[in-house]
């Protein structure tokens, strides 16, 4: 037979792990990653350099790292194919709990023009676009150029958990170009997003 004081402890051993199990319960448990265009879709081309290409570079490399710290993670693409726009937030719709992070690119007519900025479209983005920026700027040493609101984008919009979109350089500047273009870069861009997207969760 318990005695009452084992009894107490025995309960307040199960709501300290009741409460620990509902905190957890709140946190993402699933990364979505999305390599944006793809297939006929080719995004941004400078300089012989793909946007879709990179992309996908940069998100295997996320999964990579994701991965190797036990984290569930999907990408919406494998391999160089077409998806809607609608059919990448689908598949994050399947998920419960999870974070959605599309990967690009960027481009401008104006070639001096270089950085990193990341986009959300709801107030949990805002807080995962702005981990995932201060660390992807810090990380490849290029121009921060900060977070910005991104309803425009039907990926974030339309994606019911909370989503940004990171353009990690612009292939339009010279420069920068040849460094995204290079695996070094491309793991260093991947590093600060799965470092970002760690601190979000």
């Amino acid at each position: 037979m318990y005695h009452k004081p084992m009894i107490s402890a025995f309960l307040s051993i199960l709501m300290l792990l009741a409460c620990a199990s509902t905190a957890f319960a709140g946190k993402y448990t699933t990364v979505v990653i999305d390599p944006g265009h793809g297939g006929r879709d080719r995004g941004a081309k400078w300089g012989g350099v793909s946007e879709a290409y990179l992309n996908l570079k940069v998100a295997k490399k996320v999964e990579a790292l994701l991965k190797a710290k036990k984290i569930p993670v999907r990408l919406t693409r494998r391999s160089d194919v077409y998806l809607t726009l609608a059919q990448r937030a689908a598949v994050a719709n399947r998920y419960k709990d999870a974070i959605f992070v599309s990967i690009h690119f960027n481009a401008h007519n104006n070639t001096s023009i270089k950085g990193v900025e990341t986009f959300y479209a709801s107030a949990k983005g805002k807080r995962i676009a702005a981990n995932i920026q201060s660390r992807v700027s810090r990380h490849t040493k290029t121009r921060n150029r900060g977070i910005k609101y991104g309803m425009g984008f039907a990926v974030l919009n339309q994606t019911k958990c909370p989503a940004v979109l990171v353009e990690c350089g612009f292939i339009s500047n010279p420069y920068e170009r040849r460094r995204c273009a290079q695996s070094w870069y491309q793991s260093l861009a991947a590093r600060g997003i799965v470092e970002g997207i760690i601190k979000s969760r």
